[in-house]
């Protein structure tokens, strides 16, 4: 007797690049607070890549440093002490220079309240303003 296979199950939901990025930053940014140099600029870079306003080669040069920065295995690994941040830090920087001016003041703002926040809600503070 033939044996009995069950039919398959609905498709589980595709997750975007896009997504996958998205997610892993901000789980990446909570992960490093406090420990990355960097990280006010990486943020204000998220929200410039994230603009509507921002154009389309200027949002994908700067997910692209972004992704750099989330994905675990890259030229240098993130838990080496002391420089496993370097080529990070270097890709962003290369980056956020070659397309500085549209970086907005309301970026760089939006990252620091952001930041502030998740500073407040790791030590146990109820609200940061």
């Amino acid at each position: 007797m033939p044996e009995m296979v069950e039919p398959p199950g609905p498709p589980e939901p595709k997750t975007s690049d896009a997504d996958r990025v998205h997610r892993g930053f901000w789980t990446k940014v909570r992960r490093t607070l406090g420990r990355v140099p960097f990280l006010d600029q990486a943020v204000a870079a998220y929200y410039c890549a994230t603009d509507r306003a921002t154009p389309g080669h200027v949002k994908a040069l700067l997910l692209a440093a972004i992704a750099y920065f989330v994905v675990p295995a890259d030229m240098i690994p993130d838990f080496i002490a002391g420089i496993g941040f370097v080529d990070d830090a270097s890709v962003l920087a290369g980056a956020i220079s070659s397309v500085r001016h549209h970086l907005k003041p309301q970026h760089h703002e939006r990252a620091r309240q952001t930041l502030a926040r998740l500073r407040g809600e790791a030590s146990g503070e109820a609200d940061v303003a």
